[in-house]
């Protein structure tokens, strides 16, 4: 596979410069769009790496999610272990070392977890204005858990009059797959005045059964299909048999999404903003967990679900230019509710267990920009007051019994609160050298409480800590010439135990279960990247390369680990390995990722990526051990085809094998869904096209996975869609 990358990236280098300059050829930058206000408008200007995906983008590629979008851009890996999710993954790090951002607020919260997260489902990519995913430590600008890298979401904006052009405008957008049977529609409406701007956005979709790729993959044998499930018939659980074994059963769900924002500016040059988002699902099936096996019964659970995903989020913003100091203001104040649980019983026990998690974050943040002759400073602070209630309860299906259960997390008071001072400077020494400087600071509290520890007794009824967290980067942009850039990066990052680290019970799989350790101790990163860029005069050819290497000190990793003495214990009727979370010294990760771009004609443009991450955990004793979420090399390489009345793109995803010798004994891999070996290489080839059929209406089509292979992508517990035929009609006025 990376040969044959290799020869069609020469390939199509010498045909591509052989473009004169002369050729109209569109010119790929990431500079078209603002995604954060701490951040220059000219990004190509910075060290580090990021990539944009645009509304337009965005838009064409017309995926069933937002976690859908982001694993096909090529650009990160995503893991699902069930169809209603995605997890995204950076540079080796996931779930709570990525920080995930929509419209500036953090999402992460305390509960946070370090395995697998869906939360980035919950924010509509109808709704999105783009994405911008930063690549390494960015914690100086971001705070806490941006190890890999940080997902910076911003919704659409509420357009003034100026902007709309007309007082009413919207769009209607509608989707079906016939993959999983997906109904969507969205709906977008903007008013708009000279000094008012309302914007309301809503979107539905329900997703049926995933159904998978029939056809062997040639890298592997047949694996993953539902020959039976479970069905529970006049209050009796039986294995029911599948009538088509490539369809996921049980896989399907719906989901509601609703934004609305207004805008105000005054005479005074102030402009207030006011911005709700709200998402719901229907109850979402764990897919992997109902697919376990069990010697006996067949299947081990009759059921095992997440509840509603709701998140709610109110943000009030204010912003002036040249408030104060010369500098411009914009100020923040927020507010969200989280609510998420957990339904589970095993085949043939008529017990439902539940527990329920709400999260409440309240947070205020201001912004400052101040524009110098050849520089431009950043600043600002940041505050976020966190609580988390936790409660369960089981009931009998049959009998409607109600018992009390162990929760998820300590049943007492749980709070979090982050404090952050952040300064980053961007100066231009010459028009061919930039350089970047910035610093963070800031103290971090938590305490957790139990209130009744009789399910299991613990050594202590509270868990208290107090961090003091930092970080800093500096970097350099130079331009050799204008064919030849270098860029080089040191920065530091930090990730804050939360309530999920240190003191949840949780059984990761069966006979095994990981226990509260009250001494963690925050996780912190230092990472060196150095990036070549290459380009054309004309920059219609453009091959960019960035080396990366981090290491991790006093990194959390989950390991074995000894409870009041005891290696094994019992938890729910079953004797159970002790595992806890712990530093364990340092690890690292290291990796290359390269793009290149070729406008090969005049409407024509070919791009490919490649992305390779390694990760190790060095034990005391000077012992490698692979690290956990370190995804197969993986990519994109594709051919877009773009005139003014219609887009067509033709492309293939590709991943590499994860081998058994390279998965984490932590679990967190999910080695147990994956065929003997490992999990295999897959490469899917895709087509899409969007083309105007009358003024203000476009039709988007597509197939996905045409050659129908059946395949999953690392860490997953589901099988990836099968050969998708697509189309969708956006109407706008």
């Amino acid at each position: 596979m990376k040969r044959y990358i290799t020869y069609a990236v020469l390939f199509l280098s010498v045909i591509g410069y052989s473009q004169t300059d002369n050729d109209s050829t569109k010119v790929k930058t990431i500079d078209e769009v603002v995604v954060l206000n701490k951040l220059p408008k000219k990004f190509s200007s910075l060290p580090n790496q990021i990539e944009v995906i645009t509304e337009k983008q965005i838009e064409f590629q017309n995926f069933q999610t937002t976690a859908e979008m982001l694993s096909n851009s090529g650009n990160l890996f995503v893991q699902k272990s069930q169809q209603g999710g995605g997890s995204p993954a950076i540079r080796g790090f996931e779930a709570s070392r990525v920080l995930l951002l929509v419209d500036g607020i953090r999402m992460n919260n305390l509960i946070f977890r370090a395995g697998h997260l869906q939360n980035a489902i919950t924010v509509d990519e109808n709704m999105l204005e783009n994405v911008g995913i930063f690549y390494g430590p960015t914690s100086t600008l971001f705070g806490s858990d941006a190890l890999g890298g940080t997902v910076a979401m911003t919704t659409k904006r509420a357009l003034f009059l100026d902007e709309a052009k007309k007082a009413l405008t919207g769009n209607v957008n509608t989707r079906y797959s016939s993959v999983n049977e997906e109904k969507s529609i969205a709906f977008g409406l903007n008013y708009a005045t000279s000094n008012f701007a309302s914007l309301s956005s809503f979107s539905f979709n329900d997703f049926g059964d995933l159904r998978m790729g029939k056809r062997k993959n040639h890298h592997s044998d047949y694996f993953g299909e539902r020959p039976f499930y479970v069905a529970t018939i006049d209050g009796v659980d039986q294995l029911i048999e599948n009538d088509n074994k490539y369809v996921q059963k049980n896989s399907g769900y719906k989901q509601y999404n609703f934004m609305q924002k207004l805008a105000y500016k005054t005479a005074s040059g102030f402009e207030h903003g006011l911005n709700f988002q709200y998402s719901t699902s229907s109850d979402i099936n764990r897919y992997d967990r109902l697919t376990e096996t069990n010697a006996t019964t067949g299947l081990t659970h009759a059921e095992w679900y997440y509840g509603p995903q709701k998140r709610l989020l109110g943000v009030y913003s204010l912003q002036k230019s040249n408030a104060f100091l010369n500098s411009d203001l914009k100020i923040n104040v927020a507010f969200q509710d989280v609510k998420e649980s957990r339904h589970n019983r095993r085949f043939g026990n008529y017990k439902l267990q539940n527990r329920e998690e709400e999260v409440k974050m309240y947070s205020v943040s201001a912004d400052l920009n101040k524009k110098f002759s050849k520089g431009e400073l950043f600043y600002g602070f940041e505050s976020y007051f966190e609580t988390l209630n936790s409660s369960a309860y089981s009931n009998n299906i049959n009998t409607g019994e109600i018992a009390a259960i162990s929760t998820r997390y300590p049943n007492g008071d749980n709070k979090m609160m982050r404090n952050d001072l952040y300064v980053s400077y961007n100066h231009k020494v010459s028009e061919n050298t930039f350089w970047n400087a910035g610093a963070r600071v800031g103290y971090t509290t938590l305490k957790s409480t139990i209130n009744d520890d009789a399910f299991f007794p613990l050594p202590f009824s509270s868990i208290s800590q107090g961090n003091v967290t930092y970080s800093g980067t500096i970097g350099i942009n130079h331009n050799t010439s204008q064919n030849f850039t270098i860029k080089a990066n040191l920065s530091s990052g930090f990730r804050v135990p939360n309530i999920d680290d240190l003191a949840k019970i949780f059984e990761s799989v069966q006979g095994t279960i990981i226990v509260p350790n009250e001494d963690l101790k925050p996780e912190k990163t230092l990472t060196a990247d150095f990036g070549i860029v290459i380009q054309s005069d004309s920059k219609k050819i453009r091959l960019e390369n960035t080396y990366f290497y981090t290491r991790m000190y006093d990194a959390i990793l989950t390991d074995e680990f000894q409870y009041n003495g005891q290696s094994v214990i019992d938890y729910d009727g079953t004797p159970s390995q002790v595992f806890a979370n712990q530093n364990k010294g340092k690890a690292f990760v290291t990796g290359i990722s390269t793009s290149f771009y070729a406008a090969l004609l005049n409407d024509l443009d070919f791009n490919a990526s490649f992305n390779y991450t390694y990760g190790r955990v060095v034990e005391e004793n000077g012992t490698k051990t692979p690290l956990d979420h370190i995804s197969p090399y993986f990519g994109k390489i594709g051919f877009e085809y773009t005139k003014s009345w219609a887009n067509f793109e033709l492309y293939m995803l590709y991943n590499g094998k994860k081998a058994s010798k390279n998965y984490s004994t932590s679990g967190e891999d999910n080695q147990q869904y994956a065929p003997i070996g490992g999990m295999p290489a897959w490469e899917t080839y895709n087509f899409k096209t969007g083309f105007k059929v009358y003024k203000g209406a476009t039709l988007f089509a597509g197939v996905e996975n045409i050659l129908d292979t059946q395949y999953r992508t690392f860490a997953s517990g589901i099988n990836a869609p099968g050969r998708n035929f697509y189309g969708g009609l956006k109407y706008s006025f």
